[in-house]
């Protein structure tokens, strides 16, 4: 089963665009699904300060793929965050952080990503991970996961890939780790194909269940795919990555 989500159910009227992936489903009662509690696409074009604030029970990862912000936070790090360089929160019980966006020579673009965590309250964390390329072009990059295989270890059912499929290539989904997983693809950049059949363009997503999936790219495409299972076990209430209802 497909859901398409479209651009226009971004919420927000400033650069930082807000995606509760949950109000696509009909019916729904959580804006979230599973762990996957919200999507922010900011887009910054000059040089701005997000002031100190905090973060509870939530799990965020800072992907951007033009432009360099400033971290500051509670555990005592300055770092910078940039296109090869990512950075994964898990605020637990308290989490303090600053940014300063350095987007006037580079406008600021990319994803923070906040998923829920399996348990309430747990230990505040901070991690980086340099890429060694941008871009993994054509096939499919792990960037989180409960388990091994990276630096980024959730502490739900999550996992998190990426990928930059040129025009005229086409790529399955990864081989998942057990069936009955929930899918988001959201697309970063281009226009694909879904299964021959879904058009999705920049800052389109779908929804993906018990599904067959072939992306096929119709431009150069940057591609983000979530996956949660969501019948394990997941805090709902976190600050940011809660459900709104």
């Amino acid at each position: 089963m497909i859901y398409k989500i479209k651009k226009e159910q971004f919420l927000g009227d400033g650069p930082i665009k807000i995606l509760y992936p949950g109000l696509a489903l009909p019916n729904s009662v959580d804006t979230g699904i599973g762990s996957i509690g919200r999507i922010d696409h900011p887009e910054f074009h000059g040089n701005t300060v997000i002031k100190m604030h905090p973060h509870v029970n939530d799990e965020i990862v800072s992907y951007f793929r033009s432009g360099i912000s400033e971290h500051k936070d509670s555990e005592g790090y300055t770092e910078n965050i940039s296109k090869n360089r990512l950075m994964f929160m898990k605020a637990g019980k308290s989490f303090y952080h600053e940014e300063k966006i350095l987007g006037k020579e580079e406008p600021l673009e990319g994803l923070q990503i906040f998923i829920r965590p399996g348990k309430k309250d747990l230990k505040p964390e901070v991690l980086f991970r340099d890429l060694e390329h941008v871009h993994s072009e054509n096939q499919w990059r792990l960037l989180g996961a409960p388990n091994g295989g990276t630096e980024f270890r959730f502490s739900s059912r999550t996992w998190l890939y990426d990928t930059k499929l040129l025009e005229g290539s086409s790529i399955d989904f990864p081989q998942l780790e057990n069936e009955g997983l929930t899918s988001v693809l959201y697309v970063f950049q281009g226009k694909i194909t879904l299964n021959d059949s879904v058009p999705l363009i920049k800052k389109e997503a779908a929804i993906i269940t018990d599904e067959l999936s072939v992306i096929y790219a119709e431009t150069d495409a940057e591609l983000v795919l979530f996956v949660t299972d969501e019948n394990s076990e997941i805090f709902k209430e976190g600050m940011y990555s809660g459900n709104k209802y």
